[in-house]
């Protein structure tokens, strides 16, 4: 079977491999239906084993992938592809054959490489670690100059779509990472629909944050997980539902 992948369109080096999974072309039923890739959402194991075959099956013969137990936090791991679950939402690997994968249901997952194919790196970026500095201290994490980074967007709830509280702003406003306010507040509308909230836009916040760093090679970040219900999982629009996974890894050169 082959999985129905969304693959970033960016120039990264030929020994890169990365995509995103949507929700389509595996084993779960329904709420899970049917690529869910989470062990701790309540579907059957056999079902979530299965979905890992098949992710399995589309990276290269060998490859270990380094699962993550996420807590909306800015910890980052060296990916090992060993067995246990590290709680970390991001991790960076050096080593060809070693996966970085996060995953997500509205959640921004965001995959980074050298330009050079020598270190690749996925970040699980909601708001809340989006917030702490999860982008950051994953590109610190790589080691590398930041104008040899490329950064792809992944499937998120788009800015539409995503309504938060004006503690959300607040939080974003005072921790700004170096960020005009003028540039983070741009990031946040009037909710038409709920008075004293706005619409939070992911995608601009992390574009912004990476510009700050220093990276302006950004790619991605045009799907919305919350309208697409047939490709995407939606923790926001379902409640009880699946994971997609965000995956990158190096290949030997």
């Amino acid at each position: 079977m082959t999985l129905p992948l969304i693959r970033p369109d960016w120039p990264a080096p030929a020994n890169v491999i990365a995509f995103s999974t949507t929700r389509g072309g595996g084993h779960s039923d329904p709420p899970y239906d049917s690529l869910n890739l989470a062990a701790h959402v309540g579907d059957a194991d056999t079902a979530v084993r299965a979905n890992r075959d098949l992710l399995q099956a589309a990276l290269p013969a060998g490859t270990r992938v380094q699962w993550l137990s996420q807590v909306h936090g800015a910890a980052v791991i060296e990916a090992r592809g060993s067995e246990g679950t590290p709680e970390a939402d991001g991790a960076w690997s050096r080593q060809p054959g070693v996966a970085c994968a996060v995953m997500t249901a509205d959640c921004l997952p965001v995959l980074f490489c050298s330009r050079d194919g020598t270190v690749v790196a996925a970040a699980h970026a909601g708001w809340r670690g989006l917030c702490a500095g999860v982008l950051e201290a994953t590109v610190r994490a790589m080691a590398v100059q930041p104008g040899q980074v490329l950064a792809w967007l992944g499937p998120a709830i788009g800015p539409a779509a995503f309504e938060v509280g004006h503690e959300v702003r607040e939080q974003f406003l005072g921790n700004s990472a170096g960020i005009s306010e003028d540039a983070v507040a741009a990031c946040f509308a009037p909710s038409p629909a709920t008075a004293g909230h706005y619409l939070a836009d992911l995608y601009g916040l992390a574009r912004a944050r990476l510009h700050a760093l220093g990276i302006d090679a950004v790619y991605g970040g045009g799907e919305c997980t919350f309208t697409d219900t047939d490709r995407f999982f939606s923790y926001r629009r379902d409640g009880r539902t699946g994971r997609m996974a965000s995956v990158i890894l190096l290949t030997p050169l």
